[in-house]
């Protein structure tokens, strides 16, 4: 049998790739986006999206983990499994569209944009479409068919980038410049504005769903199983919260932004603060991409491997490897930020740079919890991945309500780091006591020790440099932490 870790590696790399060159490809619309609308009009892109990860955790309610885990289990069927939760998640989806396009007008009154009711329309269509797809795709990743999941994957974002494209670059710009033909009369209204990105992730939606109706239409009747639904449902809810506490986490701030300084700034500069805060945090891209492309390998891999005999000392050797790359990627974004910086198309965003550093070291922690979470999932206790998560939501709450209208942006991004820090402290201990995986913390503190001296090193010795001479020497630098890495690494490979 071949290495496991490489084969982990290359799943990491067939399954995260589409995801990785996807989101990526969205994230290149940024400066598309920065350079065309206000800053505060960015902020509206930016708040509403973050709605959206709330939502497509709720209406996925901890499913996509629960097949994984009961498509492999002794005494459940497969193809039922499948039946049984896609039949679920298309119930819970219709019911939740219809709701919202009853109650959209009083939705838009409370998110402060009375006149446009037309946006929670438009994004429960594309919350409830991403929520009932989201299975057919777990079913591709289970099933090894890495062509269609990429296929579905880039087509969805080929669309959505070609539409922005279309809406923002060569209507709105020709029109604002006075320029017209019949195809931007016929297609571009500016009172529409920043709608236009909502309008073209809709019809991605809906060409995502009809690139997976053959994999919806393998569900069958009488394979729905209502004796499944009960286990599948008992491990999948402590997950909801789980998902649930973690947007809180990874998006509350930018709702409360807008909640907790809006008395005080006014609408305008508040969604100012909310389009700074949100350009930024896109600077950390690097890290979260990987982190999602290494999720969607290391799920299943992690449950595949559970009854090998060496899996626990596998798990910790991967976290090993993991904390190399993420703070590789760390130090690379942060060498690289005089370059960097330039992928918001906005200097009045720039101003804040300085969180960028906060934030990517929080997702250093959000990935390594990510790879110690996977003790509860395994040992059947997501009971206690939903407490370590609320905990960690409650700092969120308590912390950004502190900070937030003292700090303003600054507050949520040292909130963000705090929150993820303490969950991995948590879960670590938890881990420890139910579930033992032997981390060598040494190895760990070494290589997270070695990227904060040698980032705090550059950024206290060399910031003032000339742009090209300080780039030269943290190129140095990070060649010679991979370097240390690469060394540390082979003589641990040797003493074994």
């Amino acid at each position: 049998m071949g290495n496991p870790i490489k084969k982990l590696a290359g799943q990491t790399a067939i399954y995260g790739l589409s995801s990785i060159v996807g989101r990526f490809l969205n994230y290149l619309l940024t400066p598309l986006w920065t350079g065309a609308f206000l800053v505060s009009q960015f902020g509206i892109i930016t708040e509403m999206y973050a709605y959206v990860a709330f939502l497509v955790i709720m209406l996925t309610y901890g499913m996509e983990t629960a097949y994984f885990r009961y498509s492999n289990k002794e005494g459940f069927e497969s193809k039922n499994v499948y039946t049984t939760i896609v039949s679920s998640l298309l119930i819970t989806s219709i019911l939740f569209l219809i709701l919202a396009i009853i109650f959209s007008q009083g939705v838009a009154n409370w998110l402060m944009y009375p006149d446009h009711s037309e946006y929670v329309i438009w994004f429960a269509i594309i919350v409830g479409f991403d929520a009932l797809t989201a299975i057919p795709q777990a079913y591709l990743r289970k099933q090894n068919k890495p062509g269609k999941f990429a296929i579905v994957n880039l087509g969805n974002v080929a669309i959505n980038i070609f539409l922005n494209v279309f809406f923002i670059w060569y209507c709105k710009d020709n029109y604002d410049q006075g320029t017209t033909n019949w195809i931007i009369d016929t297609f571009y209204n500016p009172e529409i504005g920043v709608g236009y990105v909502f309008i073209a992730n809709l019809i991605a939606s809906i060409f995502k769903l009809a690139f997976l109706t053959p994999e919806i239409l393998l569900i069958r009747l009488g394979q729905f199983k209502r004796e499944y639904l009960k286990p599948i449902l008992k491990y999948a809810i402590p997950l909801l919260f789980v998902g649930m506490a973690g947007i809180v986490n990874e998006t509350l701030d930018r709702i409360l932004l807008k909640r907790l300084l809006v008395d005080e700034l006014g609408i305008d500069a508040t969604m100012t603060q909310i389009g700074i805060y949100g350009a930024n945090y896109k600077l950390s891209i690097l890290i979260t991409l990987f982190i999602q492309a290494y999720r969607y390998a290391a799920e299943p891999f992690f449950f595949s491997q559970e009854k090998k005999k060496e899996s626990k000392k596998l798990y910790a050797n991967i976290m090993t490897y993991f904390v190399i790359i993420v703070c590789t990627i760390f130090l690379f974004v942060m060498f690289y930020l005089d370059v960097l910086k330039y992928f918001i198309n906005n200097e009045d965003l720039w101003v804040g740079l300085s969180i960028v550093p906060i934030l990517l070291a929080a997702n250093v922690c959000l990935g390594i919890y990510y790879n110690l979470s996977i003790w509860y999932k395994l040992a059947n206790k997501t009971g206690y991945g939903a407490l370590i998560s609320i905990f960690g939501a409650v700092i969120t709450i308590v912390l950004n309500l502190i900070l937030i209208p003292i700090m303003g942006y600054a507050g949520a991004a040292w909130t963000t780091l705090v929150c993820y820090f303490t969950m991995v402290i948590v879960s670590y201990v938890l881990g420890q006591k139910n579930y033992p995986i032997p981390y060598d913390l040494k190895r760990i503190g070494t290589y997270v020790g070695l990227g904060l001296l040698f980032f705090l090193t550059s950024d206290f010795l060399i910031s003032d440099l000339p742009t090209p001479t300080k780039l030269s020497i943290n190129t140095f630098i990070l060649v010679g932490y991979l370097g240390i890495a690469f060394k540390l690494e082979r003589r641990q490979k040797t003493n074994k």
